[in-house]
């Protein structure tokens, strides 16, 4: 009987931790404030790299994972004339844009979607 509570007792924490390992999965961590579904890609209607004239290297505070960089990206991409793509190994934003932007300009944008602009380099 003890041995049988035993099993029962590792079966619920096995079970448990295998759910919360496929909820992280999807959804992302916690550390973004969401446990929710990823919210829908903003996609960049110009993907012709060569219309963009300008380019950006941008190093990003807070960024923890792929819902973090989604909500980066998503940002910016929602501005008309800017692609962004963020790297979260580098915690850095590749942007590219139609017209020139200042560093205040990316601090706004990054800083209203939740994370910080540390510094930024045109390439």
């Amino acid at each position: 009987m003890g041995t049988a509570i035993v099993v029962f007792i590792l079966l619920v924490i096995v079970i448990s931790a295998v759910k919360g390992t496929i909820k992280r999965i999807l959804y992302g961590s916690a550390c973004c404030g969401e446990r929710e579904r990823p919210e829908k890609k903003v996609k960049v209607k110009d993907r012709k790299k060569s219309h963009y004239c300008y380019k950006y290297k941008i190093s990003v505070s807070g960024m923890h994972c792929s819902n973090c960089v989604r909500h980066v990206e998503n940002a910016l991409n929602s501005i008309e004339g800017i692609w962004a793509k963020a790297n979260l190994g580098q915690k850095k934003v590749t942007v590219l844009s139609k017209i020139e932007y200042s560093f205040e300009d990316f601090e706004k944008f990054i800083g209203d979607a939740g994370y910080i602009a540390l510094s930024m380099k045109e390439i």
